[in-house]
C-alpha cells in the first residue's frame, strides 16, 4: 500500500510518518491515478462532574488494575490483552461519498470513519480491560511542527506519538484523488499505530527495542510493526463492510495491487514486501479482530 512512515531515532517522541504516493483503481475501478490519504478529526466531549471520593478510588483502582495487565518486554507484543478480545463488533459507518476536487467531502468522510475507529478501538480496549484515548487530529493546509519535529518534506500526514496526534495535510492533490475505500484502509492503518501505542506494545517493547536495534534487525522490528498495523486496519474494515460499504471487488483489486506493488514505494524493506503486506491485510480482514494480528510471534519468513 502506498503508506510510508519514518520514525525518529528518540524512541519517545517517535514520529510515523506518512506520505501519499499514487495507485491505480483496478478492475472496477477507475482506471485514473488514485491516492489513499487518511484521517478525520475527533468531537471534543465535556468534562464529567466531580465524583465522590470513594468512586475515584475504586476507578483509580480498576485503571490500575487494567493498566498493570500489559507487561512489559516483549510479552508486551507477544501477549497483549488486545489479542483477547476477539472480533470487533460490527458498527454502522456510513461515511459517504468523496467527491474528486472536494476538501469538504473529503473531511467529512474522513471525520466520520475517524469517529467510528474511535468507537470500535474504545469497545475492543474495554473488552480488555484497558485504559483508552482518542488520538487528537488536525486537518493542516500546509506544514506544522509537533514535538515529533519539522512536517517532513513530501508528506502528506503524520502521527505523532509524543503528543498523539494525527495531523493530516488536505492537498489538492490528494482531494483530487482519493476514493473513499482506499482512503478509509489508509485511515485505519494510521489509526492501528496509535492502537499499539496506547496498548503499549510500542512503548514497552517496540519503541525502546527499535530504538537500540541496527541493520536487518532493525529493519525486521519495523515490519512486524507496520504489518500489524495494516491487519488492524483491515480487522477495522471487516467490521464496517456492509455501511461503509466494503465493495468486494474493490478489496480485491487493491489488495491485488499490494500484492504486486507494495513494496515497491520503499528504499528499504521495512514495511514488508507486497505479498506480506496483502497476506497480512488479508488476515486481519478474514479474523475481523486483533487477535490475529501478532505479527510479533511469528517467523521471520512471515514478515519478509
Amino acid at each position: 500500500m502506498p503508506k510510508l512512515h519514518r520514525y525518529t531515532t528518540d524512541w519517545s517522541n517517535l514520529c510515523i510518518i506518512m506520505n501519499t504516493l499514487p495507485i491505480r483503481k483496478l478492475s472496477t475501478l477507475a482506471a485514473a491515478a488514485t491516492v489513499l490519504a487518511l484521517f478525520g478529526t475527533g468531537t471534543a466531549q465535556a468534562s464529567a462532574p466531580a465524583a465522590p471520593a470513594a468512586v475515584k478510588e475504586a476507578s483509580k483502582a480498576q485503571h490500575t488494575q487494567a493498566a498493570a495487565a500489559v507487561p512489559y518486554g516483549k510479552r508486551a507484543a507477544t501477549h497483549n490483552p488486545l489479542y483477547r478480545t476477539g472480533r470487533i463488533s460490527v458498527s454502522n459507518c456510513s461515511a459517504g461519498q468523496i467527491r474528486s476536487g472536494s476538501a469538504a467531502s473529503y473531511r467529512r468522510f474522513m471525520t466520520k470513519v475517524n469517529t467510528c475507529l474511535n468507537n470500535a478501538w474504545a469497545r475492543q480496549f474495554r473488552k480488555a480491560r484497558l485504559p483508552f484515548a482518542k488520538p487528537r487530529l488536525r486537518f493542516v493546509t500546509g506544514k506544522v511542527s509537533s514535538p515529533c519535529g519539522r512536517w517532513p518534506t513530501g508528506a502528506g500526514g503524520y502521527y505523532c506519538s509524543a503528543n498523539k496526534t494525527m495531523y493530516i495535510g488536505v492537498t489538492r492533490k490528494v482531494v483530487r484523488d482519493a476514493f473513499e475505500l482506499g482512503s478509509a484502509q489508509f485511515m485505519a492503518h494510521e489509526y492501528a499505530h496509535h492502537v499499539q501505542t496506547v496498548s503499549k506494545i510500542g512503548p514497552n517493547y517496540y519503541f525502546p527495542t527499535h530504538n537500540r536495534a541496527r541493520g536487518s534487525a532493525k529493519l525486521l522490528l519495523s515490519r512486524r510493526f507496520e504489518l500489524q498495523a495494516d491487519c488492524m486496519a483491515s480487522a477495522f474494515l471487516r467490521s464496517v463492510q456492509s455501511s461503509l460499504p466494503v465493495n468486494s471487488s474493490e478489496w480485491r483489486s487493491m489488495n491485488d495491487w499490494t500484492r504486486k506493488n507494495g513494496h515497491k514505494a520503499w528504499p528499504t524493506n521495512d514495511h514488508g514486501k507486497g505479498y506480506s503486506q496483502a497476506f497480512w491485510a488479508q488476515r486481519g480482514f478474514d479474523s475481523g479482530g486483533p487477535g490475529g494480528c501478532n505479527t510479533w510471534a511469528v517467523s521471520s519468513g512471515r514478515v519478509a
